[in-house]
């Protein structure tokens, strides 16, 4: 069983899943207020990020300036509107993802890749510190090709800044964003609720190399 959590399976033997989706029974932001739902602002842009347990992941992105929304949910895999213990199983290919809507005027995709890199350690595979499976990989679910060349060129800039600290070769997956599927309504914004809850998230210490456009 172990095993199974570090292998993304086939679409053929995830977890068929359900067309009902999630239902909250609020889409208000915790901290923002703001509908963590579609439609957003025009000239606002989306991005999505996998980075371990997503509770201290989405922290990281709603205190930035210029952010809208963030919210936690569940992407790259296989098993459409899974729920949280599904995914838990490594049964559904599914990352633990952070969907964040933000003012590009305000904050640039650069930004929060900054955020991205520093914020856990992108050489571990299948992990995030205590937290092991493959819902706890690293990712960069691109929505344009802007942000693919930009995710492409930080990652690349990341691994020298890493490389001249003696760190192990990135393990980040960068594909585009599929659908994105709202976790439980007990996970969104799950450390404004809950202050003193888990957080299994580490950095590696290294910062990035200065920012660019993006």
């Amino acid at each position: 069983m172990f095993k199974k959590k570090l292998q993304i399976p086939s679409a053929e033997t995830a977890l068929v899943g359900r067309a009902e989706k999630m239902l909250l029974s609020t889409t208000a932001h915790y901290v923002h207020q703001h509908d963590i739902t579609a439609p957003w602002p025009a000239g606002f842009e989306q991005a999505m990020f996998g980075m371990g347990c997503f509770w201290g992941a989405e922290k990281l992105f709603w205190q930035l300036d210029g952010m809208w929304i963030t919210a936690v949910g569940y992407a790259a895999g296989h098993t459409p509107n899974a729920t949280y213990a599904e995914v838990c199983t490594g049964k559904t290919g599914h990352n633990e993802v952070v969907l964040a809507v933000y003012d590009p005027s305000v904050i640039s995709y650069a930004s929060l890749l900054s955020t991205f890199w520093q914020g856990h350690n992108p050489t571990q595979s299948m992990r995030q510190g205590k937290d092991v499976g493959t819902q706890y990989r690293s990712g960069i679910y691109i929505f344009s090709d802007q942000q693919q060349a930009a995710a492409t060129r930080s990652k690349q800039d990341y691994q020298s800044a890493l490389d001249a600290q003696g760190f192990n070769d990135i393990q980040t997956e960068i594909m585009t964003a599929s659908e994105f599927y709202y976790a439980e309504e007990a996970h969104q914004q799950y450390l404004a609720k809950n202050p003193a809850g888990y957080c299994g998230l580490g950095g590696t210490g290294v910062a990035c190399p200065a920012e660019g456009k993006s």
